[in-house]
């Protein structure tokens, strides 16, 4: 494991504030996460809500206009409302530009006939309802690792654990990597832990955690942390860009998603969204570059992950023994 060497950053108004006796108080140098990327970066970025391959060429066609560097684009309908010919354009784009791309797997509860989820308690939420809609995730998954996908994403346990056993037998790629959705994110130390050891390579977490919280989950697991520097609105809303030095020092490795507010939901996308989906794709990857850029002027913007990085490194799993024949 490589050990993190955080860059000293200046925090917003530090100068100013400090004239008027109002300085943050001290670091404390154990906040920082003692982890990092394989490549020894300490952050990537993703830009989420990228449905097809039409708001795939907006986002790669800003990210050269600004100057906004990309690892990660990701998909929030589902593999299962694409064509092959769509996942086969966005696959073999992403693949030119060395950015990865993860697509969303399969059925999820709040789009399923169940009730619950409509109810003020969530019911099971995102969770595939039954073996109907497990198998279709596994399903999505297949058939997106045939198209050359190689990231995916996920929002059950199960359908993780699944995926997870399905790539350690050799039916899905060693090189795929799994995702767990914001959506269902984990906001503690052992329920992140117990999703790394279920096969996940990069875990959301909700933007609302504190950096104590943050750093709380560091002590417990080194897995690649995804957190929304803005989140949507279903996520609460959140914008969170004066934090986000901090952020990677509590949380590194981290991927910085630069998500909308105030922007409409979009998922499941079709043509009947296409204004709203291009138009937001196009502003995430603006939003991305003020994050950027804010970083620059606070002296935080070293420590980002090579272009083209993506794997997680090492990460702590549950024993495969049940599945020795």
């Amino acid at each position: 494991m490589t050990e993190a060497s955080a860059p000293a950053h200046r925090r917003p108004g530090e100068q100013a504030l400090a004239t008027l006796g109002l300085a943050a108080p001290d670091d404390n140098p154990a906040d920082a996460s003692p982890h990092t990327f394989p490549d020894g970066g300490l952050w990537r970025t993703e830009i989420p809500s990228v449905e097809g391959p039409e708001s795939l060429s907006v986002v790669l066609q800003e990210s050269d206009r600004l100057g906004v560097p990309i690892h990660r684009v990701s998909q929030g309908s589902g593999v299962w409302m694409l064509s092959d010919a769509e996942i086969t354009e966005m696959a073999d784009a992403c693949a030119a530009r060395a950015v990865e791309l993860c697509l969303f797997t399969g059925p999820r509860g709040t789009w399923d006939t169940g009730g619950s989820t409509r109810t003020d308690s969530g019911g099971a939420g995102l969770r595939a309802r039954g073996h109907g809609a497990m198998a279709g995730c596994v399903e999505d998954a297949l058939r997106a690792a045939e198209l050359g996908v190689r990231c995916l994403l996920v929002a059950d346990e199960g359908v993780l654990w699944t995926l997870h056993r399905l790539r350690a037998r050799g039916v899905l790629p060693a090189d795929t990597t799994f995702k767990v959705s914001a959506l269902v994110g984990p906001v503690n130390p052992a329920s992140y832990a117990v999703f790394e050891r279920l096969g996940a390579d990069s875990i959301n977490v909700p933007s609302d955690l504190t950096l104590a919280h943050l750093t709380e989950i560091r002590r417990g697991s080194r897995a690649p942390m995804d957190l929304y520097v803005e989140a949507p609105d279903d996520l609460g809303g959140y914008v969170r860009m004066y934090e986000t030095a901090e952020l990677i020092r509590r949380g590194a490795p981290l991927y910085l998603k630069f998500g909308l507010s105030k922007s409409p939901a979009i998922y499941p996308y079709g043509a009947q969204l296409r204004d709203a989906a291009l138009g937001s794709a196009r502003e995430r990857v603006r939003r991305g570059r003020l994050v950027l850029d804010l970083l620059v002027r606070h002296g935080a913007d070293g420590g980002m992950s090579p272009l083209g990085s993506r794997l997680p490194g090492p990460l702590s799993r549950f024993p495969l023994t049940q599945d020795k024949d």
